[in-house]
């Protein structure tokens, strides 16, 4: 791949970006409330990336509306590959959540695999045997939907004045949430989800382990939320970080930094007045 391609494959990437929330965010709306916005956010983006590799400007098919068909299907797919998920492993997924939430704080750092298995009293092979689990099941039931296609599932529709300028607010904040990651937690972020590179080939060029950038991916994907909530749904933080503590001291540079990416109006800038992204 040429520089230039790869050029205009970001570009196609970055500037669509706000189609993958719109289009999660409408389907998030005929889930039940359990189903993890995350997983659909992650295949959403895999789709994305692979439709601006994929896409041929001399077919004469916008690149949006050829984004938006991939995407759906990528995320009824998602969907379809989830399974049930029982109390047990809920419980299970949370104890990990709130002992990797507690070791952060202690250590100022991301505990490796084998510290929170220690932590948790287990092995390390059923931590990981854990979190296959989680990523697996979904409380979710298909059953629950009328058969049909991707349209069918997720209908347009539009939202009202007050829905619409929330929702492009969102869209303007996660892309200052991006920008103000630290350098190498966004590296992390471009590669996997923008530019769809294997874990093996990032490790690779940052020096580090598999198993470390998964930690990256997961560090950068929870600074994301609390970044977005810190804005936007202040009353949902939660997690035991300690007040004036190192990890809390960076949470608060991040969040600052976001906010001084721009204002109200920078934000709403990213998107057309219905929510779009401006190429489409």
């Amino acid at each position: 791949m040429t520089t230039s391609t790869a050029v205009d494959t970001e570009s196609l990437v970055r500037s669509h970006l706000p189609l993958v929330g719109h289009l999660v965010r409408e389907m998030l709306g005929r889930l039940p409330a359990h189903v993890a916005r995350e997983d659909l956010i992650s295949a959403g983006m895999a789709a994305l990336a692979g439709a601006a590799k994929s896409f041929d400007p001399d077919r004469g098919i916008p690149f949006g509306s050829f984004a938006t068909q991939r995407i759906r299907g990528a995320l009824l797919d998602e969907l379809r590959g989830l399974d049930w998920a029982s109390r047990s492993v809920r419980s299970r997924a949370r104890r990990v959540e709130t002992a990797q939430q507690e070791l952060t704080a202690k250590l100022g750092r991301t505990p490796t695999p084998a510290e929170l298995a220690a932590s948790l009293g287990v092995a390390v092979d059923e931590l990981k045997s854990i979190d296959d689990d989680v990523r697996r099941a979904v409380v979710l039931s298909l059953q629950g939907f009328t058969a049909g296609s991707a349209e069918d599932l997720v209908p347009e529709r539009t939202a009202g004045p007050e829905d619409l300028i929330l929702h492009r607010e969102r869209i303007g904040y996660l892309h200052h949430a991006v920008s103000a990651l630290p350098e190498r937690l966004r590296r992390v972020v471009q590669a996997y989800f923008f530019d769809e590179r294997p874990m093996s080939d990032i490790a690779a060029e940052l020096g580090v382990t598999e198993s470390r950038i998964s930690q990256l991916r997961a560090e950068a994907l929870i600074l994301l939320r609390d970044g977005l909530n810190n804005h936007l749904d202040p009353e949902v933080l939660d997690g035991p970080v300690r007040v004036g503590g190192c990890v809390a001291r960076r949470r608060e540079a991040y969040y600052a930094q976001i906010a001084a990416q721009g204002d109200l109006t920078s934000r709403l800038s990213m998107t057309t007045p219905l929510g779009l992204p401006h190429s489409a």
